[in-house]
């Protein structure tokens, strides 16, 4: 066991003979196992005012009220209303010294003929001093044990943690999410979503905790949408079809706009219903967030807010092959149609073999997995750096015992060029816009979207230096 890591029976019985704290616990689907390790512990009446548990669906709606699924955030959020609400209500009396909480879960855990996945929502509403405002810390799940039995005890173990870590590392909320991995392996568990909100977490922006998830490996991907909301990728992407455009945004260019418009006009064509809906994601992987070695987090929020500003939701992934970012998507949206954007540089990137040399298949298994009979890539143009040609899927040279596959993908149109595409746009080259932002050149506004000017010279984005203040 790592120095300074309570175990769980440790983290319990911290809680039990603390005085000041006070709660409940509410789980559904997987049985009572954080109270169990609470009363295990010893000493549970100091801290427990009641645990509940409501397995059928007609107990759970008339108790918490009806939600559309058993497992999911809403039904989470009407627990923690209910049970919280309760709480400082009936024990009114000694709130002048009590730190009220509310624990509560709703879990599916895996099916004896294990055909589905075990996940859930697990949260805390608490008071750091009493009479205060609570705070809320909202996690979502994915369980990976392949027994019920082993879920059941990782889900004990993440409740006590969690609770334990809101009332003791409050003032670290990182080190808050990374404590709910203590005392067991982080490959028995994925967390894909991370949410503090309440008066003690004012100046916490939950998109940067979703990069924190990613960072340190809790999960390998983490969504919030245009509102910089963040959200459960499964829940959210469910169903829909996508479309995804992977990039720095460093900072967001004319060409990056033009590759998302046309990139998505063309995919509404692509789609079997033209009135089907879709959702259309700007990916940031977490190799392209490092400088230097570094994350740098400013940098990071910086992206984004123009992102956000734009109206693009945003995906942060630790997939740097292509491959792995359309098995995951895959995975999540459940069959819905998937369009990659990318420009011929990253094309070129497809066919180098020495991508994947880690699959026994090779390219094969990998352009198996990318251009499955739902998922397409098309094709930006690009200008070549030394004719100035245009570059596109046409004139695009596959190595030589590749030229076959490459042709067969273009024929069937699992490949193919973004039509009606802004060339002369073509010229712009981000970094060269970065470069000139950081000196402080004058004309780098005209080669990104107006608004996308304005937030950097307001924010200061980039290391922005202002011409006129040189004057």
């Amino acid at each position: 066991m790592e120095a300074g890591i309570h175990t769980t029976k440790e983290k319990a019985l911290s809680l039990n003979l603390n005085e000041s704290i006070y709660g409940t616990l509410a789980e559904i689907g997987a049985g009572q196992e954080v109270a169990s390790n609470f009363f295990k512990a010893g000493g549970a009446s100091g801290t427990i005012a009641k645990t509940m548990s409501a397995y059928d669906m007609k107990f759970s709606d008339a108790i918490y009220g009806a939600t559309k699924r058993y497992v999911c955030e809403e039904k989470l959020l009407k627990m923690l209303d209910k049970e919280y609400h309760l709480l400082s209500k009936r024990l009114n009396h000694r709130a002048d010294e009590t730190r009220f909480f509310a624990f509560a879960n709703t879990v599916e855990t895996i099916n004896y003929q294990k055909t589905n996945e075990g996940h859930g929502w697990v949260g805390v509403r608490f008071q750091l001093t009493p009479f205060a405002e609570p705070n809320d810390c909202i996690i979502h799940v994915v369980l990976k044990d392949p027994d019920m039995i082993w879920q059941q005890e990782v889900l004990g173990k993440i409740g006590v943690n969690l609770i334990y870590g809101c009332f003791n590392h409050f003032a670290d909320p990182e080190q808050l999410m990374i404590s709910i991995g203590d005392n067991f392996s982080k490959d028995r568990i994925e967390i894909d979503m991370f949410r503090l909100e309440g008066p003690a977490f004012d100046g916490i922006d939950n998109r940067l905790m979703s990069l924190k998830l990613v960072k340190h490996g809790l999960t390998k991907a983490a969504i919030f949408n245009q509102h910089g909301i963040v959200k459960q990728p499964t829940s959210f992407l469910y169903k829909k079809n996508v479309c995804v455009l992977r990039g720095r945004f460093r900072p967001v260019t004319h060409v990056n706009v033009d590759m998302m418009i046309a990139g998505v006009r063309q995919f509404k064509k692509e789609l079997d219903n033209k009135n089907e809906s879709f959702d259309v994601i700007a990916e940031l992987t977490l190799r392209d967030l490092t400088l230097g070695g570094e994350i740098d987090e400013q940098d990071f929020l910086d992206r984004v807010d123009l992102l956000n500003s734009l109206g693009q939701t945003v995906l942060i992934s630790n997939y740097q092959e292509h491959y792995r970012l359309a098995v995951y998507l895959s995975r999540i949206t459940k069959k819905g149609k998937i369009a990659f954007i990318l420009g011929t540089n990253n094309l070129s990137h497809l066919f180098e073999e020495e991508y994947y040399t880690n699959l026994p298949g090779g390219i094969m298994e990998a352009f198996g997995k990318l251009f499955a009979a739902n998922q397409q890539v098309f094709v930006y143009p690009s200008l070549s750096p030394d004719t100035k040609e245009v570059r596109t899927s046409q004139n695009f040279e596959a190595a030589d015992h590749l030229k076959h596959l490459y042709q067969h993908l273009v024929t069937n149109h699992f490949i193919q060029d973004v039509k009606n595409a802004k060339v002369e746009n073509l010229h712009i080259i981000s970094d060269d816009v970065l470069a000139m932002i950081k000196k402080g050149e004058a004309g780098w506004e005209e080669f990104v979207p107006f608004k996308v000017a304005h937030m950097i010279k307001e924010k200061k984005m980039f290391k922005y230096k202002d011409l006129a203040a040189k004057v």
